[in-house]
């Protein structure tokens, strides 16, 4: 569970998160484990240059949670 977002993620939230659940409904939470490893598998989509703040956080703390001292930024 992360710290500030819980154990379910919706990508609808999350501007970058959402352009990756393109093949899914955007407004339906996602297990947090889940959606580490969508970032994680589709790390060269993510344009870092648009994360907000908000997006950033929950990335480094699905790091710190499920990414075993491994950050994707």
């Amino acid at each position: 569970m992360t710290k500030h977002f819980g154990n379910q993620i919706t990508p609808a939230e999350f501007p970058e998160l959402n352009r990756l659940v393109w093949n899914r409904d955007p407004r339906r939470p996602i297990d947090a484990v889940e959606v580490f490893a969508l970032y994680e598998r589709n790390w060269h989509f993510v344009d870092r240059d648009q994360l907000t703040r908000r997006e950033a956080m929950l990335i480094d703390e699905l790091g710190e949670e499920f990414g075993h001292g491994f950050k994707l930024m």
